[in-house]
């Protein structure tokens, strides 16, 4: 999975739980970063939020549950 494949799915789960629409949560979600994992080597990816405090912790609460299943990302 790549970074932009993992943005595409977190914003559609989101979406799917919390309602609203893919461009208000795309905003608020922000881009995937990748990390090396030669220094990250449990997980390669973040992301910084910037939505309202709902959106944030409902992002937040995703990618807590998302790392799980999808901890190490490709180019």
């Amino acid at each position: 999975m790549t970074a932009t494949q993992l943005q595409t799915l977190l914003i559609r789960l989101l979406v799917r739980a919390h309602g609203g629409d893919i461009r208000s949560w795309r905003q608020a979600l922000g881009p995937v970063r990748r990390y090396d994992v030669a220094t990250h080597p449990h997980c390669n990816w973040a992301v910084a939020p910037s939505g309202s405090a709902r959106q944030n912790g409902a992002i937040e609460d995703l990618c807590d549950q998302v790392r799980g299943e999808h901890p190490i990302i490709g180019e």
